[in-house]
This record gives C-alpha cells, sequence and structure tokens, in this order.
C-alpha cells in the first residue's frame, strides 16, 4: 500500500526554491532523474510508456511488478511534474483486429 507524502514536502525535495513560485501550490515539480530515482527506489517504478503531448510534453507512466504507477511529465524547460498516482495497474493486451489473412 502506498503512503501519500505531502505534496509540500515532495515539491521542497524535487525542486530549487526559486522555481517553486512559478508552479501552482498543489504540483509536486522536479528534475526528472529524481524523481525516477526515488520512485525506483521507494516503489520499484520504472518506465513502461511514454508519450509527447501536442503542447511539446513529454508523458510517461512507471509501473512496478507491484501494481503500483505514477504519471509524470516533463515540460518543455526541463521540469518535470508528478500528474498522479495510484496502485492496480495492469498491461492490457491489444484486442484482435480480425484474421489473419
Amino acid at each position: 500500500m502506498r503512503i501519500p507524502i505531502p505534496a509540500v514536502a515532495l515539491a521542497a525535495f524535487f525542486m530549487p526554491a526559486a522555481a517553486l513560485s512559478q508552479i501552482p501550490a498543489a504540483a509536486v515539480c522536479g528534475d526528472r532523474s529524481r524523481f525516477l530515482s526515488h520512485l525506483a527506489q521507494t516503489h520499484k517504478e520504472t518506465p513502461s510508456a511514454m508519450g509527447v503531448t501536442d503542447s511539446g510534453r513529454v508523458l510517461e507512466v512507471l509501473t512496478s511488478k507491484d501494481g503500483t504507477w505514477t504519471i509524470i511529465v516533463t515540460h518543455p524547460n526541463g521540469i518535470t511534474c508528478m500528474v498522479t498516482a495510484g496502485q492496480a495497474w495492469e498491461n492490457i493486451e491489444p484486442a484482435a483486429e480480425g484474421p489473419v489473412t
């Protein structure tokens, strides 16, 4: 079971004080490598999917074998923010698209 860490504490850990004033109070943002290291060490989560949004942000899904997951987004300016996290992640096999010819 994941124990949520207060957003303010995580924000202070991940982001320099000068940059905190530019991000909404509820956001947890910082250096991508620190997010990856923290999530790997505390939850054994690793990147499992990623994509680029129309606005140029890189969205990543990190998952663990235990079913925990986190979604992070890296902005064009290099700042990474946690979007959400949860439990019970399942990979779904693509559905068959019809008979093979």
